[in-house]
């Protein structure tokens, strides 16, 4: 549900209640990912989307249901292939949604609340919600900051500290203590998706399955060079939902007059500001500079840092060149690996605005796990996310 936090958000600070349908786990080929959602008020409107289109009637009408009854409700929607009106995925996926109301004075809400502030406000925390199990578990709910939260503010105005939460399963302390473990780790990884685990927080007492919902910052994209190649990279940056950087030396380049999209202009020598800046396993690095005074010292950093991906642009022999330099300086051929050089994928491209778009279709194969290749004709899967395998299907639950 974080994805539509900044609309429940207002929902929430204006008295509404509302039911909200979450993406719990995909298969085959679905159309949205865990955690997608879909909110309705009690007033019949709503937000947000769980299939793109395919499913949204029949999930509005547990959604209304779920308000109603104040139960929440995991249900399972498959393609209908024997009955041509049934309500079914036409992709041919498979898609858990689990239905939770979310109402005044529902012990949920306060937790809830905090969840999508949190995400609104682009703080880290993750959301652990109960999805199937011990019918007196299911629907609760967990909210775990980051690790590096503690010196904030709760999202929901309280503090907190290093290492606790908010909300819990009302069960056993070592099941809110194990869930927000692996909750952190998911929050690490950026990552959505589910868990099991026993009701005791190990592996005895029955089997519960826990939804984990990451609110993380944007990802960063940093562009070194600021060419006119650049300003194209950083509109399809922010399209993207990356956070952006343009870092030059060069003082009458970096300007925000020639870059008004970006979230932030550094002028500095590339290498230098590498070494001070925050990267993680996210970031993505664009280097367009193709001088081989700033793409060396760069290079060599940006090569052995634990990013998403790296690219540098230049022609065939360019690159060719660049890489006997950075041999010369030390750096190794498993490194040299990582080195997606010339950037982009064979588009033809010419005009700037066709080079970012080559250089955004690399980056998103290069984090799903694209081929990059035409997709008629093709076997291969249209969505390569790894996913979870879907729930097991229930009915209401208390």
């Amino acid at each position: 549900m974080l994805d539509i936090a900044e609309e429940l958000d207002r929902w929430i600070g204006q008295g509404r209640d509302f039911a909200v349908a979450t993406v719990v786990a995909v298969g085959g080929s679905a159309p949205r990912r865990p955690g997608a959602a879909l909110a309705v008020d009690a007033d019949g409107t709503a937000i947000g989307s769980v299939s793109g289109g395919c499913v949204e009637g029949a999930v509005y009408e547990l959604c209304r249901q779920a308000l109603e009854d104040g139960e929440p409700v995991l249900e399972r929607f498959g393609y209908s292939d024997d009955d041509a009106f049934a309500v079914g995925l036409t992709c041919g996926g498979v898609i858990d949604i689990l239905v939770t109301p979310v109402r005044a004075g529902d012990p949920v809400r306060p937790v809830v609340a905090a969840a999508v502030k949190a995400a609104a406000s682009g703080t880290a925390a993750a959301l652990a919600r109960v999805v199937s199990g011990p019918p007196d578990l299911v629907g609760r709910a967990l909210l775990v900051p980051s690790d590096d939260a503690h010196d904030g503010g709760s999202p929901a105005g309280g503090a907190f500290e290093r290492g606790t939460h908010q909300g819990g399963f009302g069960a056993h302390p070592e099941l809110d203590r194990t869930v927000a473990a692996e909750a952190r780790a998911f929050l690490d990884a950026g990552r959505t998706g589910t868990l099991e685990i026993g009701e005791r927080g190990s592996r005895c007492g029955a089997p519960i399955t826990v939804l984990v919902e990451s609110s993380v910052p944007p990802p960063r994209m940093i562009v070194f060079g600021a060419i006119d190649f650049a300003a194209a990279l950083v509109r399809v940056g922010k399209f993207l939902n990356y956070h952006v950087t343009v870092c030059d030396a060069r003082p009458v380049f970096a300007t925000a007059a020639r870059f008004p999209e970006a979230d932030e202009i550094v002028v500095e020598w590339p290498h230098e500001y590498l070494e001070r800046t925050r990267v993680d396993a996210r970031t993505v690095l664009c280097v367009l500079t193709h001088d081989a005074k700033f793409d060396v010292p760069l290079l060599r950093r940006a090569l052995r840092l634990p990013v998403a991906y790296v690219g540098a642009m230049g022609s065939r022999r360019t690159h060719l060149d660049r890489n006997r330099r950075l041999r010369e300086v030390g750096v190794t051929e498993r490194e040299l690996a990582r080195l997606r050089s010339p950037i982009g994928l064979d588009l033809g491209a010419r005009t700037p605005e066709e080079t970012a778009l080559s250089i955004a279709a690399e980056i998103v194969a290069d984090r799903r796990g694209g081929s990059g290749v035409s997709l008629t004709g093709a076997h291969t899967p249209i969505h390569h996310d790894a996913t979870s395998p879907p729930a097991a299907r229930i009915g209401s639950v208390a």
